[in-house]
């Protein structure tokens, strides 16, 4: 379907969701996320300042470097890895079809 993209999101359980995600509506992946119900609190509403929609990048999809704020609530977070990111900075769009994620563990 044209303006849509495919991605997978690994719950926290370990659970993969096959999700749709459209292109033309500036959403980022915290937001697809909450769409589906899935466990993403996005509690500071996308502006990278609570690591809640903390994930991990699973597929081989080059993103934009994180932004210095996004940098400053990773080294805040718990878990961290190489590929951690959060998901209200990852926007959706056309190069992103197959991106996979991982939720990361809260506390």
């Amino acid at each position: 379907m044209e303006g849509m993209i495919n991605v997978k999101v690994t719950d926290r359980d370990g659970q993969v969701h096959e999700l749709e995600a459209p292109t033309d509506m500036n959403m980022n992946m915290m937001e697809v996320c909450k769409s589906y119900e899935l466990p993403v609190e996005g509690t500071c509403g996308g502006m990278a300042l609570c690591a809640s929609c903390h994930m991990y990048i699973l597929s081989d999809h080059t993103l934009d470097p994180p932004s210095e704020d996004e940098e400053d609530m990773l080294d805040q977070a718990f878990f961290v890895e190489d590929n951690s990111r959060l998901g209200c900075q990852i926007k959706i769009t056309e190069d992103l079809e197959g991106l996979e994620v991982q939720l990361a563990q809260v506390e």
